[in-house]
């Protein structure tokens, strides 16, 4: 099963880098990639809070969910529908306070419809770099937000 790990670090308190990286209807103007994001139920229970969503890239829209466990700074999600290219795509994300800012880390498991025509590698290859830009993107909106 492939894996990506991906952390960077933020000059930011946990729970604001928590807070803004999981504000999905801002998306859009955080990650460049996204052209919408829509937010279609909100669960909150005790220390969790569910999220299912729609987001688009331009091309495809898909549905996912996200579980935030709000006290530990841990989300878990999962794309849902269409998954393909997918036979599955499930992330974690892992939020540490370090050196007075946050170690943020993108973890992705997923295995590939046999269906879909590109080389692992190259896959591989093209969403380390997108997770990468996306990681030094957050980063910067976040460190030069005022307060």
């Amino acid at each position: 099963m492939p894996r990506l790990e991906n952390s960077v670090f933020v000059d930011a308190p946990v729970g604001r880098v928590f807070s803004i990286t999981n504000d999905i209807s801002r998306w859009p103007t955080y990650f460049d990639e996204y052209k919408h994001a829509t937010v279609l139920r909100i669960t909150c229970s005790g220390s969790f809070t569910e999220l299912v969503f729609e987001l688009n890239n331009g091309v495809t829209t898909w549905r996912s969910w996200r579980l935030l466990n709000n006290s530990s700074h841990v989300v878990i999600a999962e794309r849902l529908d269409p998954l393909f290219p997918f036979v599955f795509m499930h992330l974690r994300w892992n939020y540490v306070e370090e050196a007075g800012g946050t170690r943020m880390t993108w973890i992705q498991d997923f295995e590939l419809d046999k269906a879909f025509g590109m080389p692992l590698e190259k896959v591989l290859e093209n969403m380390q770099n997108h997770t990468r830009r996306n990681q030094i993107n957050i980063k910067k909106f976040i460190e030069q937000l005022p307060g």
